[in-house]
């Protein structure tokens, strides 16, 4: 009787320290806060934004955000963001200053050298379009190749400014840091348009159908990407975490992903 006694309490005691110890558990993630409309940073808390841990007063917000917050609530943990430079996010990781990244990353064969990447969480495979001024005289193009010459902007440091060249003769207008300035640039009509991620066009079209016009390539016509699409990254020896977030990721719905992100981009053109 006391050893059944004994076993029953060593048996609460674990499943107590199980769930307080699964409670206690904060997953901690990487943005860099500089990438409209995945993720931005703001100065008044709002019920959508979250508080950047390691900046007083600021908040961060877009569909990075919105999919990271989903991810911990389905893995039943707290989520804390923490703003770092694109270009210090992994060193951040590896340090363990934080956990994973959310911070609209490519699982591209030189990145998967510094982190171990989940399955894509955008809306859907990842495809890129060109987002165009209605009035430009390349609204028509059915591929990359009838935007030879075309006036093209993309963002600093993406993958974006990469790809541009597959354009022939392509007019390659100096990069911005803010997807929320480049398509100002292209209702302004000061450029021909811009390479963004279809999904994301497409709720820009959506919200100015008069002035602005996504192309969408057939299989063939297009940009030639070398990813599958945009994911977490974590340590590469993290095994367990990677696994709980891509069963967290596997669980949203497309539904789900496009609402979410067309609640970000309807935020971002509030804001324009």
């Amino acid at each position: 009787m006391k050893k059944y006694v004994l076993l029953v309490g060593v048996v609460v005691v674990a499943v107590v320290y199980y769930y307080l110890t699964k409670e206690a558990r904060v997953l901690r993630i990487g943005v860099d806060c500089n990438n409209v409309p995945y993720n931005w940073e703001e100065k008044i808390q709002t019920d959508t934004n979250s508080p950047i841990a390691n900046k007083q007063g600021s908040f961060v917000e877009g569909y990075n955000v919105q999919i990271a917050k989903l991810v911990a609530k389905r893995m039943g943990v707290e989520v804390e963001f923490k703003k770092v430079t694109w270009d210090n996010l992994f060193n951040a990781l590896n340090r363990r200053e934080v956990d994973a990244i959310f911070s609209g990353m490519f699982d591209t064969d030189e990145l998967k050298k510094n982190a171990a990447f989940s399955i894509p969480y955008e809306v859907r495979k990842t495809e890129y379009a060109v987002l165009l001024n209605r009035r430009s005289k390349y609204s028509g193009a059915e591929s990359i190749d009838d935007l030879k010459g075309s006036r093209i902007i993309t963002q600093k440091e993406s993958k974006f400014d990469e790809v541009i060249n597959q354009i022939p003769n392509v007019i390659h207008i100096s990069a911005i840091e803010s997807q929320e300035d480049i398509v100002d640039e292209v209702l302004k009509f000061n450029v021909d348009g811009t390479i963004i991620n279809y999904d994301t066009g497409r709720s820009y079209e959506k919200i100015n159908p008069r002035r602005l016009k996504l192309i969408r390539f057939s299989k063939g016509n297009g940009f030639e990407l070398g990813f599958t699409g945009l994911c977490a990254g974590v340590r590469h020896h993290d095994i367990e975490l990677l696994k709980e977030i891509n069963s967290a990721i596997d669980n949203i719905t497309h539904r789900e992903r496009q609402k979410i992100m067309d609640k970000t981009i309807s935020k971002v053109w509030q804001n324009l």
